[in-house]
This record gives C-alpha cells, sequence and structure tokens, in this order.
C-alpha cells in the first residue's frame, strides 16, 4: 500500500476539489447521511430505490458493508436534487431546476475545452494489482433491482476509449456486471461513442483497450452521461469548466488516461470474441428491456484504487428518479444549446421530461416568429444529436406555456393541437434495444429503430391573434391574490 499524494486544487474554478471533497461540501449542507450496515445482495439496493423516488432525500453513503472491509463505501443518490447538481457545478444551490438548467447552458457556452494533462502521481495509485494480484471482488458491488440478473460495480462508473483513427479519448456510462474477480461484462447500445471505439479496433483485429472508472470526481460523471458531440473529449469538455487541464495518469497496461483522483479504475482489453452472459437489469426506461444474453467482458488486467475507495451507485430506476431529474436538468440545457445552433429562433424554454426518462418527451417552447416556425423547432429538436438517440415525442408550445409543468405541456397540448393535422410523424429513427416498444422479431433482426411524434401545439399561425385568450390571471394579479390571500392556501391564521 502507498501514500500518494494529493493533487493541489491550484487553478480550479469549482468550489470543491474531487468526489472526497465535494463529499464534504454535502455534509455541511446537511445533505449527506452515512449507513451503516446494509448488504448488497438487498439491503443497499432497496434503500437507493426509496431514496431516488423521494426528491429531497439526502445524498447516502454506506459503509461497514457486510462481506467487506470497513471504509470501503459505497454512495448513492448523488445527484437527486438540484441543490447537489448546482454544486457539481460551481452555481449557487438555490436555484430551481428550470435556472440551473439555464446557467449551466451559460457556463457551457462560456467555456473552451481545455485538455488534459498528465501528471506522475495522484491518489488513484496508492494500491495497485497487476496480472496474477488482481481481485475486484473486494469493493462492494450490489443487487440494484429485485429481478436484476447479477450484481452491478458499474452504475455512477464510466469506461474510458480511445478513437484508434482520432485518438480523441471518449468517456462514456454503460452498465457494468461483476462476473469473477477479474472480470466484468458491460454493455453499450448501438451508436454510442464507447461502442463506435471499441468496433473500430475490432474491425482491425485487435482487442479494444478500455478502462472502468467506478467512483470518481462528479463532474467527470456528469460528463461521461451527457451526449458530447462525437471527438470532443469528455476530460477536455470537464477542463474548460474547472479553468484548468483535468490531472490524469498513464495506465501502465493501455497508456489510457485515468484521472490521478478516481476512486477505482479497472484496466485491460476488450476482445470480439470473449463474451459472456449478462444481464437482466432494470432500466432507465422503467422496464427490463431485455434478459441475459451473450455481451464482451472486459478481461481485468490491472486495478487502481485509493485507500479506503468509493463506489459510486447511480442505478436507473422507473421513472422519474434521481437520474431522470438529473439529466432534465443537464440534457435541456444542451438541447437547447444545440437547437440555437442549428439557427432556430425565438426560443424560450426547453424541457427533456423526467417522466420520459429525460428523452422520450420533450417539451420546447417559442416565440412564434414565421409561418412554419413550430414545424422547424419540433424536428430539430427530435433529430439533433442531443434529441435524436430513443426520443418519441416532441410537442411544442407557445412562449406562455411553462414547458417544466407536466400539467402545464399537457394542457397546452390538449387545447391547441389538433390530432388529425398537428402531429408530423418521423419512420425509421435512432434507437435502442432498451426501448421496451421494439418487437422481440425486429430486436432479433437488429432494427432498432422507433419513429417520432412532432406535436405543434402552438396557436396556429393563421390565426394566432384571433385564438381564445387565457383564463388565466396576469402577473400582477396573481402577485395581489398570493400578498392577500396567501394565507388561505396555507392554513395560517391571517395577522
Amino acid at each position: 500500500m502507498a501514500t500518494v499524494k494529493a493533487l493541489s486544487r491550484s487553478k480550479n474554478l469549482l468550489p470543491y476539489n474531487g468526489l472526497r471533497d465535494w463529499i464534504e461540501k454535502l455534509n455541511e449542507m446537511g445533505d449527506l447521511r452515512i449507513v451503516e450496515g446494509a448488504d448488497v445482495e438487498k439491503g443497499i439496493g432497496q434503500a437507493t430505490e426509496l431514496l431516488q423516488h423521494h426528491p429531497d432525500a439526502p445524498a447516502v453513503l454506506f459503509d461497514s458493508v457486510p462481506g467487506y472491509k470497513k471504509g470501503y463505501r459505497v454512495l448513492v443518490n448523488l445527484y437527486g436534487t438540484p441543490g447537489r447538481l448546482a454544486l457539481t457545478f460551481g452555481l449557487p444551490v438555490n436555484l430551481n431546476k428550470a435556472d440551473l438548467s439555464n446557467r449551466i447552458l451559460e457556463l457551457v457556452e462560456g467555456s473552451k475545452p481545455i485538455p488534459y494533462e498528465f501528471v506522475d502521481e495522484g491518489p488513484v495509485l496508492e494500491n495497485i494489482q497487476i496480472g496474477s494480484d488482481v481481485n475486484v471482488d473486494i469493493f462492494p458491488s450490489p443487487r440494484w433491482h429485485e429481478r436484476d440478473g447479477g450484481h452491478y460495480i458499474g452504475t455512477g462508473s464510466y469506461d474510458i476509449t480511445r478513437d484508434p483513427d482520432s485518438g480523441t479519448v471518449n468517456l462514456g456510462t454503460y452498465r457494468v456486471m461483476s462476473m469473477d474477480k477479474k472480470t466484468v461484462g458491460f454493455y453499450i447500445s448501438p451508436g454510442k461513442h464507447g461502442r463506435i471505439d471499441r468496433e473500430k479496433y475490432w474491425a482491425n483485429g485487435e482487442p479494444c483497450p478500455t478502462v472502468i472508472v467506478v467512483g470518481g470526481d462528479p463532474l467527470l460523471l456528469v460528463a461521461a452521461c451527457t451526449e458530447l458531440p462525437y471527438g470532443v473529449s469528455e476530460y477536455d469538455w470537464v477542463g474548460g469548466l474547472r479553468g484548468s487541464p483535468y490531472p490524469v495518469v498513464k495506465g501502465r497496461v493501455t497508456g489510457l488516461p485515468i484521472p490521478a483522483d478516481a476512486e477505482i479504475a479497472f484496466e485491460g482489453f476488450v476482445r470480439q470474441d470473449n463474451k459472456r452472459p449478462e444481464g437482466p437489469f432494470g432500466e432507465w426506461t422503467g422496464y427490463y428491456a431485455s434478459g441475459a444474453r451473450e455481451e464482451p467482458v472486459l478481461d481485468i488486467q490491472a486495478v487502481y484504487y485509493r485507500n479506503n475507495p468509493i463506489v459510486t451507485g447511480f442505478p436507473p430506476q422507473c421513472p422519474p428518479d434521481e437520474q431522470q431529474r438529473f439529466r432534465a436538468i443537464q440534457r435541456s440545457a444542451l438541447l437547447k444549446q444545440e437547437m440555437e445552433k442549428a439557427s432556430v429562433p425565438g426560443i424560450t424554454q426547453v424541457w427533456c421530461h423526467e417522466v420520459g426518462g429525460a428523452r422520450m418527451l420533450v417539451g420546447v417552447a417559442i416565440k412564434q416568429l414565421y409561418p412554419g416556425h413550430a414545424s422547424q423547432a419540433g424536428h430539430v429538436a427530435a433529430m439533433c444529436h442531443v434529441g435524436a438517440y430513443a426520443g418519441k415525442y416532441v410537442i411544442v408550445v407557445d412562449e406562455d406555456v411553462d414547458v417544466t409543468n407536466l400539467e402545464d405541456l399537457m394542457w397546452a397540448m390538449s387545447t391547441r393541437s389538433d390530432p388529425a393535422t398537428s402531429i408530423d410523424i418521423i419512420h425509421r429513427t435512432w434507437s435502442t434495444p432498451l426501448d421496451p416498444r421494439i418487437s422481440p422479431e425486429d430486436k432479433k433482426a437488429g432494427k432498432m429503430m422507433n419513429s417520432r411524434a412532432i406535436i405543434d401545439a402552438t396557436r396556429p399561425w393563421e390565426w394566432r391573434n384571433e385564438f381564445p385568450v387565457v383564463n388565466r390571471p396576469s402577473k400582477e394579479w396573481r402577485r395581489e391574490s398570493e400578498e392577500k390571500w396567501g394565507w388561505v392556501v396555507n392554513r395560517v391564521d391571517k395577522k
């Protein structure tokens, strides 16, 4: 066991330096709970499901996990509240979800990618297993859902791969199943960047060098969950938000860059002919989309980990849950950015709704500027990079509708659209085997496609000024009502 000097926090613009400092900030906010004695077979998974479906629940650090060394911990519900996600981006923790989404967009647009930087040492090198010494069974790996086919150490994890042609390093979040002390299996949906990298190596007859990081900087995990354009490294994106290069160490087996402050990292190769049964696993759509099937595995040749390592748990549940509350904020900001880059004007608000897995139901509010504006906005939202994967419904509304409010969005759709004339359908679009609506026959044939509905729920352009006036008070009327009569709603005696 080695003692490695902690990294300097110089130049980092964020209010924390890595996962452990971030956890301390949560503790100061009163937003962290420590639980001892929960087991990996049921306890951690059961508690996590409850936490993730309560929007005000704290983050929880599980310690003294039966069967594992004390100090080998599991952290869950990282981004369950807007405040914790705001902290991750270095923003005020009292923002509501819509304001937070807009502030994140401002941060992203105001930063420029900064390439990662190799350093000689970092906390992840405190403990190293090589070759025959590899044993990943020392880390707690929960069974997250009742009907999962096994234990999954990788939910709040990400895979590091490199494009063999361009050299760009990609970080992507994909589920990782524990198999034995030297092997984990992982599933990547078709079209995802990690899968593209992997298949390029296989096409050349080579194994794909891969590192799986299990626990580490919370902003790197956010980046790995984000639809960045192909060719943009998540390391560089985070470096821009930090204002300094992300420090990495070179993997001893693959040479891939590993976060110097990662909690745990598995390094090895993925071979095309090395597969094992993986799954089933409860997914973000709220279903078990498939049973066990043969998937590639990582042959682990080196393990790096900190003293008293922390596994980050980020399992998907039936939405809306922690994942979708976090992803709605992040993805909505990036979708608005992509639509504006596609020259769609007049966008006032975008929201990828939690109940749709932050993908399958999107609301877009616009200030109509010309005929066909609503149709343009809807089609771009459905087919740009952020919106293209596994989407289903895009509802375009006028600027007076709060698209973050599901009831407001459904009200506008119900009253301003006409089923026969307001819906466009796009066929043969990019979906995923995780989509429960794709038939078993199509899945067997590899036809992972669905359709998109673009619903124009704006006031019809030709007679928009004659559309009935909304029966809703003005802001001034509402403010006066709340000042004079709010005590009735709040059950507080009028003073």
